[in-house]
């Protein structure tokens, strides 16, 4: 399986007028074939399958280097596995990804691999944090949205309960940030970990609150049990 391999088969699976319309839903300038990601999840559980680990990380980079909407989410979804052993590779390749996100679907794609690599190895977090102070929006987003996992933990062991409160120290200094996005990460951070530790986004909303947009803390605090 070479990567002309695989463009191919996503090309021979396009849709023309799917395609026009995920290049204007998306905004970003790139090619789209127009296919459903069920269709692309179909394909890259074939390839996985038939390639080594090393080819699938090869393919995984050829493929985002297409820089083609589709090849960059199977890129993504190639690499998305709770268990690769080395990572290391995997890892390193991931976040070489970081400061090309330049849309929301294809980042989000990449964040659920990377955050899989995160959980494998958690010190990977020393690396994360110096995204925070990027001056690179969807770097930025991507330390909260690749760090997801530590919000869904039912019983936190007690580096995992550091952990959390690691990334909410980061989650504090976004609040200021306007950007929407951010705003958004923040939110949605709050938001899942509300699912678990209510208590805990409470609190993050009494200290820091009141420093963010009205629909961020709206949307954070929409799940959360009255006090």
């Amino acid at each position: 399986m070479t990567v002309d391999d695989a463009l191919a088969e996503l090309a021979g699976l396009g849709d023309a007028y799917k395609a026009g319309e995920m290049a204007a839903y998306h905004k970003a300038e790139r090619p789209y074939f127009g296919i459903a990601n069920p269709v692309i999840y179909d394909c890259c559980a074939r390839w996985r399958e038939a390639l080594s680990l090393e080819g699938r990380i090869q393919l995984a980079s050829d493929l985002w280097d297409s820089n083609v909407h589709e090849a960059r989410v199977a890129a993504a979804k190639l690499l998305v596995q709770a268990r690769i052993n080395p990572d290391d590779a995997a890892w390193q390749l991931i976040a070489s990804w970081v400061p090309t996100f330049d849309a929301w679907a294809i980042a989000d794609h990449a964040c659920g691999a990377g955050s899989r690599r995160l959980v494998a190895d958690p010190t990977r977090l020393d690396e994360v944090e110096g995204w925070t102070t990027s001056d690179h929006l969807w770097t930025k987003r991507a330390a909260l949205v690749m760090t997801l996992p530590w919000t869904k933990q039912k019983h936190p062991k007690p580096e995992e309960l550091a952990a959390r409160e690691r990334i909410l120290g980061w989650a504090a200094t976004y609040v200021t940030d306007p950007n929407w996005f951010i705003q958004k990460s923040v939110s949605w951070w709050l938001r899942d970990l509300g699912r678990r530790d209510p208590d805990r986004v409470w609190a993050f909303l009494d200290a820091h609150g009141d420093a963010m947009k009205p629909f961020a803390r709206k949307d954070a605090s929409r799940k959360l049990p009255p006090r």
